[in-house]
């Protein structure tokens, strides 16, 4: 498969990237200035793309027969960028993907974003943004999958994980979470789920697994 990963410089899409470079699928990182494409290019796209999610960023999507986003202004940027990145910029290259014909779309999203009133003030206006994209992308047309991380660490990946519907809130490293993305961009299973993801004691593999058990 053809895959555009957008927010391909930031932590979690830098690690995505590496992780499906020796895959068979082709990899094409989108980032947002020139200077960000030879960093992909080193861990393993094979092509990059400069797109800016504030705008039009239709040409990105152009012939790839996937996308998983993983971009995002984070909680503490401000409301003005929270809703030009993770609000209006979202929605934006959903509706591109679906205009370009694009079959499949992940989307990394955040836990509580069904009830930001129960967040801390300061992550309230962020976790109401990456609801409305959620949103967007569940009335899209798109085979879609919402994956919605708990906190996020920089600690060195467990490869053991919980995920499913409604957990209790927790969390863990972003490395756990792209080895995640990675592996559910072939899982039909996943379609149209919206799967919370936190460190547990599963094995990913085996996780995935049982995902697809469980929808026979």
């Amino acid at each position: 498969m053809h895959i555009l990963v957008v927010g391909a410089h930031g932590q979690i899409g830098s690690l995505l990237v590496e992780r499906l470079a020796p895959s068979r699928h082709e990899v094409r990182a989108m980032v947002r200035y020139p200077d960000q494409q030879p960093a992909l290019a080193a861990r393993g796209a094979s092509e990059t793309v400069v797109a800016d999610l504030e705008r039009d960023c239709r040409e990105a999507v152009r012939g790839v027969e996937g996308v998983i986003f993983t971009a995002g202004s984070g909680p503490l940027t401000g409301a003005d960028k929270t809703d030009s990145v993770d609000r209006r910029g979202a929605k934006r290259i959903i509706s591109a993907a679906e205009d370009a014909g694009v079959r499949r779309f992940i989307m990394v999203s955040a836990m509580r974003t069904e009830c930001p009133e129960q967040a801390p003030e300061k992550l309230r206006y962020y976790l109401d943004a990456k609801r409305e994209a959620d949103e967007h992308l569940r009335n899209s047309s798109l085979d879609w999958t919402i994956v919605r991380p708990g906190r996020l660490l920089d600690t060195p990946g467990k490869g053991r994980i919980k995920f499913g519907e409604d957990l209790d809130y927790g969390e863990i490293p972003r490395s756990d979470v792209a080895a995640l993305l990675g592996a559910l961009i072939d899982v039909p299973a996943s379609s149209r789920r919206i799967l919370d993801a936190v460190t547990g004691e599963t094995p990913i593999k085996q996780a995935i697994r049982e995902l697809t058990q469980s929808a026979e």
